[in-house]
C-alpha cells in the first residue's frame, strides 16, 4: 500500500493572489463494469471466500421411452467458482501546520479525493481480471501482435463482420442479452433495461463504432434510456465508453494510420463484450463497501508533538468470470 505525504512543501498556502473559495473539479472517469455483472456482499465474520454455483444442463440426447420400462435416471452436476477477497486501500498523510493554516478545507477535500481514488482503483481492478478472459477475437491475425485493423475493417467500406462474429459466437453458446443492471443507490437492487449484448470500449475508439453500419448513436434512440457514458446501438450491441479501459500500447502490428505511442506499432484497445451473468463482483458487506478512516492528530509515541493527520480508506472486494463463453474480448487498433 502507497502513502501519499501531504507536507508543507506540496501544498502551500497560496500568497500574491486572491483565492477563489470554489476548487476546480477535477475530471473523473465513469465507472461502468459494476452495472453489467452480478454482484453479491458478503456477510462480516464468515470468510473472505465467496463461492458462486450453477447446476450444469442435462444432456438433451433424445430419449425414447419402452412400454413398461423405468429409463434411467438423469443426474444433476454442478460447478462452483469462488473469489477470494484481496484488501486494497491507502492515506494521506495532512500535517498540522496544513491544517492550521491552509485557506482549502484540505480534510474534505482529502476525503472526496481518496473515495474517488477507492472507486477507480476497483473499477481497474475488475477491468485487470476482464481483460485476462479466454474468449478473443482479433480484427487481423491469430495473435495480438499483428493486430492492426480497427473494428470496421476499413474507412471506405466499413463493414461490422468483426462484431457479427463475436454475437454470433455469444448466441451459439446461449448467452443471454443483458436485460437489467444495477441499479443506483445503497441496495443491491437491479432495473431493467432494454435486450442487448454490452461492450466496454476507450473513448479513443468512438470515431471507429460511430462509422459501423446501422450504428444508432443514443440521441436519436426512440424509446430506450442510453446507459451513462453510452455512445450508441448497433444491431445486439450497446457501446459504452470508459477511459479506464485501457490499450495495449504500441502491442500490435505496424501502426500505418492507427493510434500509437511509439509511433511504429498500433496501440491494441480491447473491446470487453458482455452477456448477461458473465461475470460476478463481490465485496466485504454492503455495496461495494469501502472503510473510510479519519485519525485526528493527537501525541503519541510515533506522533510526540501531535503534528499529523491521516485520512485513509480501505476494502476487501473481488471479481471474477463466471463463464468466459457469455463474454468475449475483441483486440483491435484505433484509427488515428
Amino acid at each position: 500500500m502507497s502513502t501519499m505525504a501531504m507536507q508543507y512543501g506540496d501544498i502551500t498556502p497560496r500568497t500574491a493572489a486572491y483565492a477563489v473559495k470554489e476548487l476546480l473539479t477535477r475530471a473523473e472517469p465513469m465507472l461502468v463494469l459494476e452495472k453489467f455483472g452480478q454482484t453479491k456482499p458478503l456477510p462480516s465474520n464468515v470468510t473472505k471466500v465467496m463461492k458462486f454455483r450453477r447446476y450444469n444442463a442435462l444432456d438433451n440426447s433424445v430419449k425414447t421411452l419402452v412400454e413398461g420400462v423405468t429409463p434411467p435416471a438423469s443426474k444433476l452436476t454442478i460447478q462452483d467458482y469462488t473469489i477470494t477477497l484481496t484488501q486494497y486501500g491507502d492515506r494521506i498523510i495532512i500535517s498540522d501546520v496544513i491544517s492550521d493554516t491552509h485557506e482549502d478545507q484540505v480534510l474534505q477535500e482529502s476525503m472526496a479525493i481518496l473515495g474517488e481514488q477507492a472507486a477507480q482503483m476497483m473499477e481497474i481492478m475488475r477491468y485487470g481480471v476482464l481483460k485476462g478472459g479466454a474468449s478473443v477475437v482479433y480484427s487481423t491475425g491469430t495473435q495480438r501482435s499483428a493486430v492492426n485493423v480497427p473494428i470496421q475493417t476499413s474507412t471506405t467500406t466499413p463493414s461490422n463482420i468483426i462484431m457479427r462474429r463475436v454475437t454470433r459466437a455469444l448466441k451459439r453458446q446461449n448467452a443471454k442479452k443483458i436485460t437489467k443492471t444495477l441499479g443506483a443507490g445503497p441496495n443491491f437492487n437491479t432495473v431493467p433495461v432494454n435486450a442487448a449484448y454490452v461492450a466496454v470500449v476507450h473513448p479513443d475508439m468512438e470515431g471507429d463504432i460511430r462509422a459501423l453500419p446501422n450504428f444508432t448513436p443514443v440521441e436519436q434512440y426512440p424509446q430506450i434510456s442510453p446507459f451513462p457514458s453510452e455512445l450508441g446501438k448497433c444491431e445486439d450491441i450497446r457501446y459504452v465508453t470508459s477511459t479506464l479501459c485501457t490499450p495495449f500500447a504500441d502491442a500490435g502490428g505496424a501502426a500505418g494510420a492507427n493510434l500509437t505511442t511509439s509511433g511504429t506499432y498500433a496501440d491494441v484497445y480491447p473491446i470487453l463484450v458482455f452477456g448477461s451473468d458473465a461475470f460476478a463482483c463481490t465485496a466485504l458487506k454492503g455495496m461495494f463497501a469501502v472503510t473510510p478512516t479519519v485519525v485526528n492528530r493527537k501525541a503519541s509515541d510515533s506522533d510526540p508533538l501531535a503534528q499529523r493527520t491521516h485520512v485513509g480508506w480501505k476494502s476487501m472486494q473481488g471479481c471474477l468470470i463466471l463463464n468466459d463463453l457469455w463474454m468475449c474480448r475483441v483486440e483491435c487498433s484505433a484509427t488515428a
